[in-house]
């Protein structure tokens, strides 16, 4: 994808109270939305039973290699609340994401009640918290979305996994900025509880990101909204965090809703070999912490946009 780079002054929307996974006007079909979401009483006993089955084979395949931890990112904010759907009405393809929390050090067993959090920018570039920080190229401003989106809440989440090792998240395909790839930001938190609808106490085992297929990823962002944001998509080999390791390195399993409508919605999955007793919060991690796209202040990588709030330098306690 080609344009030319302009810069934004956004003002920022005021944070609006959140409204729940309702699809903004101008986005996708909220239709399709439903599809990918929808978990219906009559599949709700095979799902169940197929989550032993996911787990073991998709533990078979990336367990045994302890994962390593790379950098939390620029935009990492202690704030995140303990829900499933995170998308607060912002527009985009639907993302289910299954995620199987496993010791990689004790036979690949199932890490009950382990917190994953995850957070990613919207289908314009856009973090919660950093929404006047140009996501590059040209793109309409943050607050041109028509949602009603918190703006220092939206696409964060955790989930405390099952006594399967499983969350799910319900959310949207991210989008891009420069200059990384399309990603999602991860941590595993153990030893923690949930408290005020939040996540308090423990450590973070396990800082990572989740990639997507290149080809799947190019496709989407010819769709509405995506497709106003225009300019130069780094891809997975360009990338300054994916070292093309595949799974082990955060490359999610993708599946289309319907395989001849990409809109629809996709499902991912990837099982997250962790390591309890190890703590990683990915501050100074391999890879770079990456600095905030283009637009932003210049400064140490990881420094906020001017006027939103900084990001945390520690994972949360």
């Amino acid at each position: 994808m080609t344009g030319n780079h302009k810069d934004k002054s956004i003002t920022r929307r005021r944070a609006i109270v959140v409204t729940g996974g309702t699809v903004a006007a101008g986005g996708l079909a909220v239709a399709g939305y439903q599809a990918a979401f929808a978990d219906p009483a009559t599949t709700a006993a095979t799902d169940a039973a197929a989550t032993a089955g996911t787990t073991a084979s998709e533990s078979a395949g990336t367990c045994m290699t302890l994962m390593s931890s790379v950098t939390e990112g620029p935009y990492y904010l202690d704030n995140a609340l303990v829900r499933k759907d995170i998308t607060e009405g912002k527009s985009g393809v639907p993302l289910t994401l299954r995620l199987t929390v496993v010791d990689a050090t004790d036979g690949c067993t199932p890490v009950k009640g382990a917190a994953v959090e995850i957070w990613h920018c919207d289908a314009w570039g856009y973090y919660s918290g950093y929404t006047t920080a140009n996501p590059g190229g040209s793109a309409p401003a943050e607050s041109e979305d028509g949602s009603t989106a918190n703006d220092n809440t939206y696409l964060r989440g955790y989930q405390i996994a099952n006594a399967n090792g499983v969350v799910k998240f319900e959310t949207i395909f991210p989008g891009w900025y420069t200059p990384r790839t399309c990603h999602i930001h991860l941590k595993v938190h153990t030893g923690g509880q949930k408290e005020d609808g939040t996540y308090e106490g423990g450590k973070v085992n396990y800082t990572g990101q989740l990639f997507f297929d290149d080809a799947i990823a190019e496709e989407i962002f010819t769709l509405e909204p995506y497709s106003k944001h225009s300019g130069s998509y780094t891809t997975l080999d360009n990338d300054m965090v994916y070292d093309g390791g595949g799974a082990s390195s955060g490359l999610l399993t993708l599946k289309a809703v319907h395989k001849k409508d990409p809109s629809k919605g996709y499902k991912g999955s990837l099982a997250i070999g962790v390591d309890p007793d190890a703590e990683n919060t990915g501050v100074g991690s391999g890879g770079g912490r990456g600095t905030p796209p283009s637009g932003a202040p210049s400064g140490a990588p990881g420094d906020a946009p001017s006027g939103t709030p900084s990001a945390s330098a520690s994972a949360s306690a």
